[in-house]
């Protein structure tokens, strides 16, 4: 059977995250992106279309993801970040 035929498994969940990571660190500087993230929702907040409780409520969950993923590869240089996303991308393909 083909790879693309083949349905996900839980083992399939880390390369999977592992590839958008490295995918992510190419696009720019996500330990900024809670930050940009802030200062567009904030914004937001401040329109008509801001007060909206359902969108606060989405809003703030992203800005915590956002902030979590920011804070748990904070330790980790951008070097050694791409260097492991680079390994492991070669590992599960």
């Amino acid at each position: 059977m083909s790879k693309e035929n083949q349905k996900p498994t839980h083992r399939d969940v880390v390369p999977s995250v592992i590839n958008f990571l490295s995918d992510e660190l190419f696009e720019g500087d996500y330990k900024e992106q809670p930050m940009y993230l802030q200062e567009i929702f904030e914004l937001l907040m401040h329109t008509e279309f801001g007060d909206d409780i359902n969108l606060r409520q989405k809003i703030l969950s992203c800005l915590r993801t956002s902030r979590n993923l920011a804070e748990t590869l904070s330790p980790f240089s951008e070097k050694q970040i791409q260097k492991a996303c680079v390994s492991n991308r070669k590992l599960s393909e």
